[in-house]
């Protein structure tokens, strides 16, 4: 029996036709890498109609992740800097603030070390009785007028009311009566002496009081044996009658000026 060749349009891939397809099966292979199943029966039986062209979409592609990718670490990268900026104006901040936190700190602890050593200083410091006054009667003058023939004290100028101060720190021993020193007070210094203060008009403190120098004790007067209103200061060893050393020699060895 004899086959006839069938007819019609169904024919075999024309040269050009193959030529395309190898170049299509080319261009895959070096787009992607693989060898295999691209060259299949079905890619190569209708070359014709179909044809691989190469437009530059995957180069465009790859371009454009590139510069997406480059923005994005730029971004990050400013993000970041701004981010280590303000860390660091931050910690400056931070810092500036404790120093200037420890500058004041300083400066209080001075300040206080100062007015500690100036109320030390003036606590250890010593005053006239009566500001401003002067010696009238010096010390041992004689005279029928004082029942042991000599002045135990000194007599301050003062008028009858003015005031009268500590000399210095210590702490009232007596208050009261005196005898021929009227109105008296004695007081027992730091320093371990002893301070009278005669023929007030009045008495502003009391025994076991404790007082500074300069502070107002009483005001002068004339009570006891007196002539007329001063005020009697004598330094003692002791607080009796008997142990008197001179006032002036006294107040000037505690930095007074008489």
């Amino acid at each position: 029996m004899a086959f006839t060749r069938a007819t019609g349009k169904h024919r075999g891939p024309s040269r050009l036709a193959r030529k395309r397809a190898g170049i299509a099966g080319a261009a895959a292979i070096a787009t992607t890498g693989v060898i295999g199943t691209l060259a299949s029966p079905a890619l190569a039986a209708d070359t014709d109609t179909f044809a691989v062209e190469d437009t530059g979409l995957l180069q465009a592609v790859v371009a454009d992740d590139t510069t997406l990718a480059d923005r994005i670490d730029a971004q990050a990268d400013a993000q970041q800097q701004e981010a280590d900026l303000a860390a660091a104006r931050a910690k400056a901040e931070a810092e500036a603030k404790r120093k200037a936190e420890a500058r004041a700190k300083a400066a209080r602890a001075a300040k206080e070390r100062a007015a500690r050593e100036a109320e030390r200083k003036r606590l250890m410091s010593y005053t006239l009785p009566v500001a401003g006054s002067y010696v009238s009667t010096g010390y041992q003058a004689g005279g029928a007028v004082w029942s042991s023939g000599t002045h135990t004290g000194v007599d301050f100028h003062a008028a009858s009311g003015t005031p009268v101060v500590a000399v210095g720190m210590g702490e009232v021993v007596e208050a009261g009566w005196g005898g021929a020193y009227g109105n008296n007070i004695v007081i027992r210094m730091k320093d371990g002496t002893y301070t009278q203060y005669g023929h007030l008009s009045s008495i502003g403190v009391s025994v076991g009081q404790a007082v500074a120098p300069g502070q107002r004790i009483g005001l002068s007067g004339a009570t006891g044996n007196t002539t007329g209103p001063h005020l009697h200061f004598e330094a003692r060893t002791s607080p009796d009658y008997g142990s008197d050393i001179d006032p002036v020699a006294y107040l000037r060895g505690h930095g007074v000026r008489v």
